[in-house]
């Protein structure tokens, strides 16, 4: 039983270790899977041999099993364990995959003017970026009043845009 106590305090250790020297062992463990995306990462080896551990202690304690059988289960709990711990770290990271916005993303966009658009001048357009309100400086082949609704037809640098007003 002392073997498996062991176990499940190291396993405890390792996951103490993952979280102070987060991204250094990860990228030994990295080079070594060779592509098991996250099935060597150290908290998910950390659950397992905790759980293998811990589940063996307790088999071998609560039901006087022997330590094939402890093992055993140990074994079926850390794999549980083990994979549960991997799926919850993949629908964590999985939250972070839409890229960040571009000033690019406003091309085909609508808006509306907020200082007049002289003819060869500009003016100022209040548009949506990411569903934020912000303001461009903004271009226009004909005068724009106030107020008007225009579409971005091109973006001439990251605080300026050319517009267009909406024909309806």
């Amino acid at each position: 039983m002392g073997w498996f106590l062991g176990l499940g305090i190291a396993g405890l250790v390792l996951l103490v270790v993952s979280l102070v020297f987060d991204g250094v062992l990860e990228g030994i463990l990295d080079s070594l899977g060779g592509g098991l995306d996250g099935l060597l990462s150290l908290p998910v080896i950390a659950g397992f041999v905790s759980a293998v551990g811990f589940t063996g202690a307790i088999t071998m304690g609560a039901f006087g099993t022997g330590a094939g059988i402890a093992g055993g289960a140990g074994v079926v709990a850390g794999a549980v364990v083990g994979w549960g711990t991997w799926r919850f770290g993949r629908a964590l990271l999985r939250d972070g995959v839409t890229p960040a916005p571009r000033g690019e993303d406003l091309t085909g966009t609508s808006g509306s003017v907020v200082t007049a658009i002289p003819a060869g001048g500009y003016g100022e357009v209040l548009l949506y970026l990411a569903g934020q309100p912000v303001k461009y400086a903004a271009k226009a082949a004909t005068p724009v009043t106030r107020g008007t609704e225009v579409w971005v037809e091109a973006v001439l640098s990251p605080t300026s845009v050319c517009v267009r007003p909406v024909e309806r």
